[in-house]
């Protein structure tokens, strides 16, 4: 499985979408999230919050805080471990809240190491690269759920943990291996991790 990139449009912030699986509701065909996806999407990120499904008007999003310089007085920190595909949040290294996830297929692996939170999306929209199409869903239902919290960047790719359509929670409750190296959580879930961290919150990734 190749990565899948993407970028939020109304920021010029160029990233790379590794959590969608081939087809995700919205698109022209339906397949499994294992399958490999010829296009190349990008979901146009809004900073303005809306209900589930609704389409609030665009705003540009603010530059995202670096994560090196934020200042965090925060003691929290996201652990996500692979082998037990869960991620949990800590408070002076209490767990005050663990959910299931689904991660990376073999092919396309979630990265491992410890990194920091780079930016926090509400309703990021989905764009194809490719065909320069959007997905008009945004919200819950949207390919990338209503929430996008981004751990890791490479030159070219952007890794991030982000909400689930209701076709593909399943990924989540079977806390699969399934996508192109991004984390999924089910919707309420990734609600309450995002309210709860920052942009420079540590994100240790353990095997």
């Amino acid at each position: 499985m190749r990565a899948i990139r993407f970028r939020l449009v109304t920021a010029t912030v160029a990233l790379v979408a590794l959590g969608l699986g081939a087809a995700l509701p919205g698109l022209s065909q339906q397949s499994a999230p294992t399958s490999p996806s010829p296009a190349v999407p990008t979901p146009v990120a809004s900073s303005s919050a809306a209900s589930p499904g609704a389409t609030p008007e665009a705003k540009p999003a603010p530059t995202p805080a670096n994560p090196s310089t934020a200042a965090i007085t925060s003691t929290k920190e996201i652990v996500l471990e692979l082998g037990k595909r869960t991620i949990s949040l800590l408070d002076n290294g209490k767990v005050i809240g663990s959910w299931p996830v689904a991660v990376g297929d073999p092919a396309t692996p979630t990265p491992t190491g410890t990194f920091k939170v780079r930016n926090k999306v509400l309703n990021p929209q989905y764009q194809s690269t490719k065909s320069g199409k959007v997905n008009p869903t945004r919200g819950a239902q949207g390919p990338l759920g209503d929430r996008w919290i981004g751990f890791h960047t490479t030159t070219k790719d952007q890794y991030g943990i982000h909400g689930t359509p209701t076709a593909w929670e399943w990924t989540v409750k079977g806390r699969e291996a399934v996508s192109h190296g991004c984390v999924r959580m089910l919707t309420p879930h990734v609600r309450a991790l995002f309210d709860q961290v920052e942009v420079g919150t540590p994100v240790v990734v353990k095997r």
